[in-house]
């Protein structure tokens, strides 16, 4: 007996919601009497009954008939739900809820909050460069610097990380300018550099090339005993 019960249990089958619909429901501004209401309407779809009635629904709530046929009206009108006319194979008219525009409501409401939180890490992230600058500078940046800072981000599209590797460089190179950082700024661009990897792997290699040329140079001078400390000359390129 007690496995025919169980039986039965597991032939009624479960429903799959979407995590992001419990969690934002109230932004939504749905009530939980609202939630519960779409679920069992979710619940009917899955299972073939595809236009309950507010008798049906209210079944399986804590209200009657009338009340739940308010909520419903309030779904539609509020565009959570929409009733769509369809026939069937013997081109029999009928109704059915849909729940697309739940859905959509849920789908926008995600790429909105993604979006808010993209912003807020582009904003942590400027925030940081313009920390880092004023660092490196042992200074507060003056409006010029502020608005080059942000003419490299807005107009020439530079990520905030390419503008401070090329700080890096500079301070490698012991010319901490912006005339210097927006040079190798330049050359990142034209070389096609668009991460940190590939901006450390090109210094690397032109510092390689410098310490080559510049080894060259001292063997080939007598008076030659020190040799200098290779930078990445940018400016010169």
């Amino acid at each position: 007996m007690n496995k025919t019960i169980m039986l039965k249990w597991l032939q009624e089958g479960s429903i799959s919601i979407p995590t992001a619909l419990l969690t934002h429901y109230k932004t939504l501004k749905l009530t939980e009497q609202e939630l519960v209401l779409l679920l069992h309407i979710n619940s009917f779809l899955e299972k073939g009954n595809e236009f309950p009635t507010p008798t049906e629904l209210a079944s399986y709530m804590t209200m009657d008939a009338r009340q739940c046929h308010e909520m419903l009206s309030q779904l539609i009108k509020r565009g959570f739900i929409s009733i769509m006319d369809g026939n069937n194979e013997n081109g029999i008219r009928f109704e059915q809820y849909s729940l697309e525009p739940l859905w959509n409501k849920l789908i926008d409401l995600y790429l909105f909050i993604n979006k808010q939180e993209k912003a807020k890490e582009a904003e942590k992230a400027e925030t940081d460069l313009y920390s880092c600058f004023e660092i490196e500078f042992g200074r507060p940046l003056s409006p010029f610097e502020i608005e080059t800072l942000g003419m490299w981000m807005d107009d020439d599209q530079h990520n905030p990380t390419i503008i401070k590797a090329a700080l890096r460089e500079a301070v490698i190179s012991g010319k901490i300018n912006f005339r210097y950082i927006d040079r190798i700024l330049f050359e990142w661009k034209k070389s096609g550099i668009q991460t940190i990897q590939q901006a450390k792997n090109h210094g690397k290699k032109f510092r390689q090339n410098q310490q080559s040329t510049i080894g060259k140079g001292a063997e080939s001078s007598v008076d030659s005993t020190v040799k200098s400390v290779p930078f990445y000359n940018w400016l010169d390129q």
